[in-house]
Protein backbone atom coordinates (compact mmCIF):
# COMPACT_ATOMS: atom_id res chain seq x y z
CA UNK A 1 0.00 0.00 0.00
CA UNK A 2 2.99 2.34 0.21
CA UNK A 3 2.92 2.68 -3.59
CA UNK A 4 -0.76 3.64 -3.35
CA UNK A 5 0.02 6.32 -0.77
CA UNK A 6 2.79 7.68 -2.97
CA UNK A 7 0.40 7.97 -5.91
CA UNK A 8 -2.20 9.68 -3.70
CA UNK A 9 0.44 12.23 -2.70
CA UNK A 10 1.84 12.78 -6.20
CA UNK A 11 -1.17 12.65 -8.55
CA UNK A 12 -3.09 15.66 -7.16
CA UNK A 13 -0.13 17.91 -8.01
CA UNK A 14 0.20 16.47 -11.50
CA UNK A 15 -3.54 16.86 -12.04
CA UNK A 16 -3.38 20.47 -10.82
CA UNK A 17 -0.68 21.31 -13.34
CA UNK A 18 -2.59 19.70 -16.22
CA UNK A 19 -5.98 21.25 -15.44
CA UNK A 20 -4.40 24.67 -15.04
CA UNK A 21 -2.58 24.23 -18.38
CA UNK A 22 -5.85 23.22 -20.05
CA UNK A 23 -7.92 25.88 -18.29
CA UNK A 24 -10.31 23.27 -16.90
CA UNK A 25 -12.69 23.43 -13.97
CA UNK A 26 -13.04 20.08 -12.19
CA UNK A 27 -15.90 18.55 -10.19
CA UNK A 28 -16.52 15.14 -8.65
CA UNK A 29 -19.51 12.90 -7.90
CA UNK A 30 -18.68 10.25 -5.32
CA UNK A 31 -20.60 7.30 -4.00
CA UNK A 32 -18.23 4.43 -3.22
CA UNK A 33 -15.38 6.74 -2.22
CA UNK A 34 -17.54 8.75 0.23
CA UNK A 35 -15.73 12.08 -0.32
CA UNK A 36 -12.24 10.59 0.02
CA UNK A 37 -11.41 11.37 -3.62
CA UNK A 38 -12.23 15.05 -3.10
CA UNK A 39 -10.11 15.17 0.05
CA UNK A 40 -7.09 13.77 -1.78
CA UNK A 41 -7.57 15.87 -4.93
CA UNK A 42 -7.87 19.04 -2.86
CA UNK A 43 -4.20 18.63 -1.93
CA UNK A 44 -3.26 19.63 -5.48
CA UNK A 45 -1.71 23.05 -5.95
CA UNK A 46 -4.07 26.05 -6.25
CA UNK A 47 -7.11 23.77 -6.01
CA UNK A 48 -9.25 26.79 -5.09
CA UNK A 49 -8.70 27.97 -8.68
CA UNK A 50 -9.88 24.82 -10.52
CA UNK A 51 -11.76 22.50 -8.14
CA UNK A 52 -15.42 23.58 -8.36
CA UNK A 53 -16.70 21.13 -5.78
CA UNK A 54 -18.09 17.68 -5.29
CA UNK A 55 -21.15 15.80 -4.19
CA UNK A 56 -21.15 12.62 -2.16
CA UNK A 57 -24.31 10.87 -3.30
CA UNK A 58 -24.42 7.59 -1.43
CA UNK A 59 -28.17 6.96 -1.46
CA UNK A 60 -29.77 5.96 -4.75
CA UNK A 61 -32.48 8.60 -4.22
CA UNK A 62 -29.83 11.32 -4.01
CA UNK A 63 -28.12 10.09 -7.17
CA UNK A 64 -31.46 10.23 -8.97
CA UNK A 65 -32.75 13.54 -7.63
CA UNK A 66 -29.54 15.61 -7.64
CA UNK A 67 -27.46 14.02 -10.41
CA UNK A 68 -30.31 12.86 -12.69
CA UNK A 69 -29.32 9.19 -12.55
CA UNK A 70 -31.88 6.94 -14.24
CA UNK A 71 -33.76 4.28 -12.28
CA UNK A 72 -31.96 0.96 -12.25
CA UNK A 73 -28.80 -0.51 -10.84
CA UNK A 74 -26.34 2.01 -9.41
CA UNK A 75 -23.39 -0.37 -9.52
CA UNK A 76 -23.09 0.10 -13.27
CA UNK A 77 -21.29 1.93 -16.04
CA UNK A 78 -24.51 3.78 -16.92
CA UNK A 79 -24.83 5.13 -13.39
CA UNK A 80 -21.17 6.22 -13.30
CA UNK A 81 -21.54 8.09 -16.58
CA UNK A 82 -24.81 9.76 -15.50
CA UNK A 83 -23.23 10.78 -12.19
CA UNK A 84 -20.32 12.40 -14.04
CA UNK A 85 -22.65 14.18 -16.47
CA UNK A 86 -24.87 15.32 -13.59
CA UNK A 87 -21.90 16.75 -11.69
CA UNK A 88 -20.68 18.55 -14.82
CA UNK A 89 -24.04 20.25 -15.14
CA UNK A 90 -24.44 20.91 -11.41
CA UNK A 91 -21.03 22.55 -11.04
CA UNK A 92 -20.49 23.92 -14.57
CA UNK A 93 -17.26 21.91 -14.85
CA UNK A 94 -15.50 20.87 -18.03
CA UNK A 95 -14.01 17.76 -16.42
CA UNK A 96 -15.76 15.50 -13.92
CA UNK A 97 -15.10 12.07 -12.50
CA UNK A 98 -17.48 9.83 -10.55
CA UNK A 99 -17.15 6.65 -8.51
CA UNK A 100 -19.68 3.93 -7.79
CA UNK A 101 -19.38 0.26 -6.98
CA UNK A 102 -19.59 -2.60 -4.52
CA UNK A 103 -17.06 -1.81 -1.82
CA UNK A 104 -17.72 -4.97 0.17
CA UNK A 105 -17.49 -6.93 2.23
CA UNK A 106 -20.30 -8.60 0.28
CA UNK A 107 -21.86 -8.24 -3.16
CA UNK A 108 -24.20 -5.38 -4.11
CA UNK A 109 -26.86 -5.51 -6.82
CA UNK A 110 -25.48 -8.83 -8.00
CA UNK A 111 -21.96 -7.43 -8.44
CA UNK A 112 -19.17 -9.00 -6.38
CA UNK A 113 -17.29 -6.93 -3.80
CA UNK A 114 -14.52 -4.98 -5.49
CA UNK A 115 -16.51 -4.21 -8.65
CA UNK A 116 -15.98 -0.52 -9.33
CA UNK A 117 -17.11 1.86 -12.07
CA UNK A 118 -15.36 5.16 -12.68
CA UNK A 119 -17.28 7.56 -14.87
CA UNK A 120 -16.14 10.79 -16.47
CA UNK A 121 -17.26 13.71 -18.52
CA UNK A 122 -14.89 15.87 -20.53
CA UNK A 123 -16.52 18.81 -22.29
CA UNK A 124 -19.80 16.89 -22.48
CA UNK A 125 -18.41 13.57 -23.71
CA UNK A 126 -18.94 10.82 -21.17
CA UNK A 127 -17.38 7.43 -20.62
CA UNK A 128 -16.60 4.91 -17.94
CA UNK A 129 -14.33 2.06 -17.00
CA UNK A 130 -14.94 -1.04 -14.93
CA UNK A 131 -12.43 -2.32 -12.39
CA UNK A 132 -12.16 -5.33 -10.09
CA UNK A 133 -10.20 -4.65 -6.92
CA UNK A 134 -9.28 -7.14 -4.21
CA UNK A 135 -9.09 -6.67 -0.48
CA UNK A 136 -11.07 -5.40 2.45
CA UNK A 137 -13.47 -2.46 1.96
CA UNK A 138 -10.83 0.10 2.99
CA UNK A 139 -8.38 -1.33 0.46
CA UNK A 140 -11.00 -1.29 -2.30
CA UNK A 141 -11.78 2.34 -1.50
CA UNK A 142 -8.08 3.29 -1.61
CA UNK A 143 -7.55 1.51 -4.93
CA UNK A 144 -10.63 3.27 -6.33
CA UNK A 145 -9.32 6.69 -5.28
CA UNK A 146 -6.00 6.04 -7.03
CA UNK A 147 -7.71 4.72 -10.19
CA UNK A 148 -9.99 7.79 -10.29
CA UNK A 149 -7.01 10.13 -9.83
CA UNK A 150 -5.17 8.34 -12.65
CA UNK A 151 -8.20 8.74 -14.92
CA UNK A 152 -8.50 12.44 -14.03
CA UNK A 153 -4.83 12.92 -14.90
CA UNK A 154 -5.20 11.14 -18.25
CA UNK A 155 -8.28 13.18 -19.15
CA UNK A 156 -6.61 16.46 -18.17
CA UNK A 157 -3.65 15.56 -20.40
CA UNK A 158 -6.04 14.90 -23.32
CA UNK A 159 -7.87 18.21 -22.90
Amino acid sequence: MDAMNGLQDELPHRIAAEVERAGLKVALAESLTCGNLTGVLGKGGDSSQWLCGSITAYLTEVKQSILNVSPGPVVSARCAEEMAAGAAKLFGAGLTVSTTGAGGPGPLEGQPAGTVFIGWSLHGTTGSSQHHFDGEPAEILEQTVVAALQRLYQLAQEA
